[in-house]
């Protein structure tokens, strides 16, 4: 049977349907906002799973280009490895449902959510929450929900929920929200400086958009919900833990507390080896008992902790809940990179490096859900290698933990990074190696990576610092503890991470394993982070205060803007003429579609001579424009010369001095580098350039120095490639210009094999005169040619080389002769 349901939250209206798709699942249900679609089910297995001690729930957010009306692009049409956005959601998705599964549950769950149908101006990922906690509120799971998700913008001072991503390019925040009726359960944000105060509206307006959400899949659930199905759980046996922590309490916090990690849970494992032993040797009868001593002696370890924690306010490290551990930063740490900075907080150590690259190093982001592919050009990036953590494993992948902290710390960084500013155009990668941790390596990456920003001397708004809050509650008390480490964290019942500037909140990401935070509890994380983040950056402007001026190491980078349709001059034909810059200067050339162009190089003086070289191949070539270019051919009539742009304009022998010669190799040879003015620019764009009195420094045009002696050929004088256009009649045809002095009776041209002795004319013909063909009746009839006898060799006649002759006559080095074609361009290549 199909059920339907449809309400208004916040203005927009959400649909409901279940029963029509994937009715073999758990739980399905299709949710609807505007033209977005979104499938969600939940399934769980039938048994559970023996030998852990978690939950195993998997979820994940399938992306499908379809859904947007488009086919992937490449040669992999099927799709490949999520997205970092389709990981991103699918943890936004977990973290909100775990905490609300029975404790103790060990079935498998599956959560599976896909976008079938995408509107252009929103993002699904919200949406995508809501729907896993309606098809979990239908399914015959067990789960204390029901849960949704928002995001809410704050466009014009007005909160705004399920924003268009025009509204969220005005935003100051970009919260995403979820929780259930009671409480806020995660939160991730990003935002541009917002103060705390701004930033509890925010949340409290998302957990009452939230808990209209809530009420209306109640109403869904009680007409179309499935039966809950009964679990079996494993549970630590209460009276045996009671027995644990009663009988063991001295010899439990004798090993808990040691401010050194290594010590603390070396000390830990021996004293639960030790409690486990003595617990199954004295339950050695009960098997039951005996399988259920590890988890309880786990159980009171952590139980113990917590009441110092919640009732003494003891920390495992001796410290306040409050206080921080001890900071070190340092800037400029690497001597080769642009930009390094090595942050520390007690056990935790991150060292972040910063390079820097044009505009064309930006990522290409090309997501299934996005209409148009997108340029990042400022990019974070998170490692975490098992010997941060005294492990050995084997290298892999970066997993969805590694994309999520990766993603938090970018967000944290992204509202004081010059992104959009275009009068630096540099793009930006910024890697956090973590190579020590004891809890939030994130938010020291947030750190390690704005010393690092700095240190390269990006012109940031802000030093920006990040602090992870935990949380213990006994659920009438709750604590707050300021920079949690490892062990707190893993007893803990909050991970609340802040970062942001002096001015206000940049990032937020709260986790929890409770049902949910009240929102005066995370009014007072947020309170008590905002004094830890102006301790951490106190640290930070210690060690440098704002971005460094000149490190010595960081590109030099120039904009130049051109006219757009002057770039076709700039790359040339093929891209000859920007491949010659930057191999002639070193620097790196980016050109934008708007005519800006980007030139980079690791020392100014290259940037200058690229620079000088764009602005030469792009500036209008008037009559008494003057430039210096090398000589590349040399006809009968002058000398061609190399103009900006890679284009050649002709230099006539009677312009290039006003010496007398005759040719012009004998003032100038190809390679020479002259100085020229353009002297025509003719109807059809042919440059005639003039070098009169231009280069006095020039030994031979000057007249300093006697004009070489001709060579009897023209080096270059072949046009090859060399594209000027046709110059009417007179005009250079390549190897066949050559000097055939005059043109009288006697041409004295050099006939090749042709030019035999043919003895005296007059003893050829008897009259004097040459006979017509068709009266020559002397002739007689001619043979058949296979009975005509064989010519008799004329010792007179020199022999015609054969194919097969070995002898071929030498040729004059003067001879003239035509270039081979594989030599020549082909658009200029002769067809035979």
């Amino acid at each position: 049977m199909i059920h339907n349901h449809t309400f208004e939250v916040g203005g927009k209206t959400l649909s409901l349907e279940t029963g029509r798709v994937a009715n073999q699942a758990g739980g399905s249900v299709l949710v609807g906002l505007g033209e977005t679609v979104v499938l969600a089910t939940a399934t769980m297995s039938k048994t559970a799973r023996e030998g852990i001690d978690f939950l195993p729930l998997v979820c994940d957010f399938e992306e499908r280009r379809y859904a947007i009306g488009r086919i992937p692009g490449g040669y992999n049409k099927r799709g490949g490895r999520p997205s970092d956005r389709a990981i991103l959601t699918s943890r936004l998705i977990d973290r909100p449902i775990r905490p609300l599964f029975p404790k103790g549950m060990r079935n498998d769950v599956q959560v599976i959510t896909m976008a079938f149908s995408v509107d252009k101006s929103s993002s699904p990922d919200a949406l995508a929450i809501t729907a896993a906690g309606v098809a979990l509120a239908v399914s015959d799971i067990p789960f204390a929900g029901p849960v949704a998700g928002v995001r809410v913008a704050d466009v014009d001072g007005e909160f705004v929920v399920f924003p268009t991503h025009e509204e969220l390019a005005k935003s100051k925040i970009d919260l995403a929200v979820a929780g259930h009726k009671g409480a806020i359960s995660m939160v991730e944000a990003g935002a541009s400086e917002v103060s705390e105060d701004r930033m509890t509206e925010a949340l409290e307006f998302a957990h009452k958009m939230i808990k209209v959400i809530c009420g209306e899949i109640e109403k869904f659930a009680k007409k179309a919900g499935k039966d809950k199905r009964e679990p079996i759980l494993d549970k630590a046996d209460t009276t045996l833990v009671d027995e644990i922590k009663k009988k063991e309490a001295k010899t439990i916090s004798s090993g808990i507390f040691d401010p050194d990690k290594a010590k603390r849970e070396s000390a830990m494992d021996d004293l639960a080896k030790e409690l486990i032993s003595k617990y199954q040797e004295k339950y050695a009868g009960d098997d039951a008992m005996k399988k259920a001593i590890p988890g309880a002696v786990d159980k009171a370890i952590k139980d113990t902790i917590r009441k110092f924690i919640i009732e003494d306010g003891k920390r495992p490290d001796g410290r306040k809940v409050d206080e921080i551990r001890p900071l070190e930063a340092i800037a400029g740490l690497l001597p080769r990179v642009h930009g390094s900075g090595l942050f520390t907080r007690g056990q935790t150590q991150v060292l972040s490096i910063c390079t820097l690259g044009l505009p064309g190093d930006a990522q290409s982001l090309d997501t299934p859900l996005d209409e148009v592919t997108k340029e990042q050009r400022y990019m974070h990036y998170y490692n975490f290698p098992p010997y941060s953590v005294g492990e050995v494993r084997p290298l892999r992948g970066v997993g969805r933990r590694e994309v999520g902290h990766g993603a938090l710390a970018e967000r944290a960084l992204r509202a004081v990074v010059p992104v959009d500013n275009p009068e630096y155009p540099f793009s930006i990668q910024v890697i956090s190696e973590v190579l020590e941790s004891n809890g939030s390596t994130s938010m020291a990456s947030v750190c390690g990576s704005t010393l690092a920003l700095m240190d390269a001397g990006v012109p940031i708004k802000a030093p920006v610092a990040g602090i992870a809050m935990g949380l213990m509650s006994d659920g009438k008390k709750f604590v707050v503890l300021t920079d949690i480490q490892g062990i707190e964290d893993f007893c803990g019942d909050m991970d609340f991470k802040v970062a942001g500037t002096r001015e206000g909140i940049t990032a937020l990401q709260l986790d929890t394993k409770l049902d949910g935070i009240p929102a005066k509890v995370l009014a007072d994380a947020l309170a008590q982070a905002k004094k830890a983040r102006f301790a951490l950056l106190d640290c930070i402007e210690a060690e440098i205060s704002e971005p460094r001026a000149d490190n010595g190491r960081t590109p030099r980078v120039e904009s130049v803007k051109i006219e757009p349709s002057k770039i076709g001059a700039l790359i040339g034909p093929g891209g000859a003429n920007i491949r010659k810059i930057t191999e002639a200067t070193g620097a790196n050339i980016d050109v934008q579609q708007d005519g800006r162009v980007v030139v980079g190089a690791d020392t100014g003086e290259a940037v200058e001579r690229a620079v000088a070289m764009v602005k030469a191949s792009t500036a209008s070539l008037e009559v008494g424009t003057e430039f210096s270019g090398p000589v590349t051919r040399i006809i009968g009539r002058g000398a061609f010369v190399e103009m900006p742009g890679g284009r050649d304009g002709m230099v006539p022998t009677e312009k290039l001095s006003t010496v007398q010669v005759r040719r012009p190799d004998d003032l100038v040879a190809v390679g020479d580098v002259i100085k020229v003015k353009v002297d025509e620019v003719d109807s059809q764009g042919r440059v005639n350039l003039t070098a009169l009195g231009l280069n006095p420094d020039h030994p031979i045009l000057s007249g300093k120095e006697p004009p070489r002696e001709s060579t009897g050929d023209f080096p270059g004088g072949d046009r090859g490639g060399r594209d000027r256009g046709g110059r009417g009649g007179d005009r250079d045809r390549g190897g066949r210009d050559r000097d055939r002095g005059g043109r009288g009776g006697d041409r004295d041209r050099d006939r090749g094999g042709r030019d035999r002795d043919r003895g005296e004319r007059s003893s050829r013909f008897s009259d004097g005169d040459r006979t017509e063909r068709s009266e020559r009746s002397d002739r007689g009839d001619r043979p058949e040619r296979a009975e005509r006898p064989e010519r008799a060799e004329r010792s007179d006649r020199p022999e015609r080389s054969r194919r097969d002759d070995d002898t071929v006559p030498d040729v004059p080095d003067d001879f003239p002769t035509r270039k081979r074609d594989d030599e020549m361009n082909a658009r200029f290549r002769p067809r035979r």
